[in-house]
């Protein structure tokens, strides 16, 4: 057991380091945006949903079809990928980074390999249901995509990608960091405990 779990550390140490050595050109702006989105400063929030709804404002005002809204988006990529290594030494300063900088960073690269193992995870989990519990697992797919798809016709394409984005993507790290989460799932549990006891009264 205590073999497995060092290797599994080892493994995760390994590909933590690899990812930094990738991501070494985007550290000033990682650092940057992990401040941002785990909100150590009070108007960080505001100005989170303020850019994402400018950002999907000028999407609903322009309506560009699929082919140029694909496009347009995967050239932002590249010209980031190219910009961003050559211009963040020049806007951020120093190139040396502080100790606490570069455990940051370490940090914020762990933190995205547990989260791809996580979802990689998640994905044979899913392949594994298919295999032991066929019918189960179509009828939860079904049933999911068809509650989607259902969604999808009610509201609009853009409104559901805005608060997915918005809420799920940029919000999700400050709520957790400032513990709002943890929080509202206790008040959740208390209520359900609440509730439970309630019947278990009547029951008696």
């Amino acid at each position: 057991m205590a073999e497995g779990d060092n290797r599994t550390t080892n493994l995760l140490a390994a590909e933590a380091a690899s990812l930094e050595e990738q991501l070494q050109g985007w550290g000033e702006v990682m650092l940057m945006a992990d401040k941002v989105l785990r909100w150590e400063r009070a108007w960080f929030p505001p100005a989170i949903m303020g850019v994402v709804s400018l950002v999907f404002l000028t999407i609903y005002y322009l309506d560009p079809s699929v082919l140029s809204g694909v496009s347009c988006f995967v050239m932002f990529l590249c010209l980031a990928d190219y910009l961003v290594p050559i211009l963040a030494p020049r806007i951020f300063g120093s190139n040396k980074w502080t100790t606490e900088q570069r455990q940051r960073f370490h940090g914020i690269c762990s933190n995205l390999v547990k989260t791809r193992r996580r979802a990689v995870g998640w994905w044979k989990r899913l392949f594994a249901l298919k295999e032991e519990k066929p019918k189960t697992y179509f009828m939860t797919m079904i049933i999911s995509l068809a509650a989607v798809a259902w969604v999808g016709q009610q509201v609009h394409n853009l409104f559901l990608s805005h608060l997915k984005s918005k809420t799920f993507l940029l919000l999700l790290p400050g709520l957790n960091q400032h513990g709002i989460i943890s929080k509202y799932i206790g008040m959740a549990k208390r209520e359900r405990n609440k509730l439970l006891k309630q019947r278990e009264k009547k029951n008696e």
